[in-house]
């Protein structure tokens, strides 16, 4: 591990490979990985266990700022309030739920404190889609990991279907445009790429071809210190 704490930010919509790639990273590098959408997918599990309506921005940013959240298993583990929620929390209801409560900018700021508490205790790979805009605008590694509509989705199902849970490409790929649609226009740090991010389409990489692009911005921006845009296609 680097002397010196280094933040790689990944962000990018739904579907984009965002976990898999931060993942494949933080075990290459011996980073600790952060998944953010795990944290807020949290809440919402909160939410939905304590009938809160998920319009109700006082009381979600209660349950924000009372949640004791932990990753466990280098990242890939969730802990709500000492229950181990993992398996719980990747479902279309809790994706729904944790795109409504991630627009509610008390919760935001709550989350996005915890997540700044992480990143200073050790180098991160963090996931989202504002980390590189918002809860870390100083990373010295930025991504913006994006893909076509079709293929997000593509894998979108294929996450259900292997989970048991029985959908169409058609209905996931409306999903994800109202996803995107909540992400990118919702008042409180909108999804968007940071000017000094570099740009990959994941579209018709391979996991192993997108983390290597990814390791390149990375070698690139922590050997002489200096960050610059890019794409990488």
């Amino acid at each position: 591990m680097p002397s010196r704490k280094i933040i790689i930010a990944i962000d990018g919509p739904a579907g984009a490979g965002k976990s898999t790639i931060a993942k494949r990273l933080a075990a290459r590098l011996n980073f600790l990985y952060i998944d953010t959408g795990a944290m807020y997918r949290a809440v919402g599990l909160w939410a939905l266990r304590t009938n809160t309506a998920l319009d109700d921005m006082h009381r979600l940013e209660q349950l924000a700022l009372a949640a004791q959240i932990e990753l466990t298993d280098g990242g890939t583990g969730v802990r709500l309030n000492g229950e181990d929620i993992t398996g719980l929390i990747r479902t279309q209801e809790l994706s729904d739920a944790a795109s409504k409560v991630s627009a509610v900018p008390g919760v935001r700021r709550a989350l996005v404190e915890k997540q700044r508490e992480m990143g200073e205790v050790q180098s991160v790979v963090m996931e989202g889609r504002d980390i590189g805009t918002n809860v870390f605008p100083n990373a010295q590694v930025k991504i913006y990991l994006d893909a076509s509509v079709e293929v997000r989705a593509g894998r979108r199902l294929r996450d259900l279907q292997a989970k048991g849970e029985s959908s169409t490409l058609a209905k996931v790929c409306a999903e994800i445009r109202d996803r995107d649609e909540r992400d990118s226009t919702r008042s409180e740090a909108p999804l968007r790429q940071a000017e000094d991010a570099a740009y990959i389409d994941s579209s018709d990489l391979s996991p192993e071809a997108v983390e290597e692009a990814v390791l390149k911005v990375y070698r690139d921006r922590t050997s002489n210190g200096k960050a610059h845009g890019g794409t990488l296609q």
